[in-house]
């Protein structure tokens, strides 16, 4: 099984501070909450298809997202394998896909995951139970992710993006672990982590509202 390439994540940071600070203005909070080193689960609300991207230019470390199979088309598809990325089935379980993520975590590298699965209000009202069986599978800490401003403002020349030279707030939230200790990963294990961590990304969204006045 190929691994997602750690050179192609860095590559792909690398574009995304290209892009991202060249046609936005992104405000970046919080961003030394990252852990310097070891694997590393950043879980990010999703409102906006610039989200993904907005996140591999701001975080202080390159990312492997887990981005939907649909997005792998034509030339993107090559381009998305080529900085890394982790091209996931969400209508199955996608054992390619678990093994790729994972693998990102056991090599130590940052894991990045929409936990509400799709775009949606970007609130973390309804959590999918894949971040907590990556975060219990692997003891990695999660680190709460808002992007915030994405879709306040559309553009007038591409109605689909942000307003160019916009401002967007990310901001980053203290680590913290989604099992109780007991390394169990049994259903009920995993339904209580997934309200915990819930629990978790809710609280860091008010407070990221708060923070910037969003």
């Amino acid at each position: 099984m190929t691994q997602p390439s750690a050179k192609g994540a860095v590559v792909g940071r690398r574009i995304g501070i290209g892009l991202m600070y060249g046609f936005w203005r992104p405000r970046v909070l919080g961003a030394w909450r990252v852990p310097t080193a070891g694997p590393v689960i950043l879980a990010v609300n999703h409102a906006h298809n610039i989200d993904g991207p907005m996140l591999m230019g701001t975080s202080p470390r390159p990312v492997h997202f887990l981005i939907k199979k649909e997005a792998f088309v034509g030339p993107l598809g090559g381009f998305l394998e080529g900085i890394g990325q982790v091209k996931v089935d969400r209508d199955s379980t996608d054992r390619h896909a678990i093994g790729n993520a994972l693998g990102v975590l056991e090599r130590g590298g940052v894991l990045g995951i929409f936990p509400e699965g799709t775009r949606g209000e970007g609130d973390f009202a309804s959590l999918r139970a894949g971040l907590a069986y990556f975060a219990v599978r692997s003891g990695a800490p999660i680190v709460p992710v808002a992007v915030l401003g994405s879709t306040e403002r559309p553009g007038r020349l591409v109605k689909g993006l942000p307003a160019l030279r916009s401002r967007v707030d990310v901001v980053f939230g203290d680590p913290f672990e989604a099992g109780d200790g007991s390394g169990r990963r049994t259903r009920k294990a995993l339904d209580e982590a997934t309200l915990r961590i819930q629990g978790h990304l809710t609280d860091h969204l008010k407070n990221a509202r708060r923070l910037t006045g969003r």
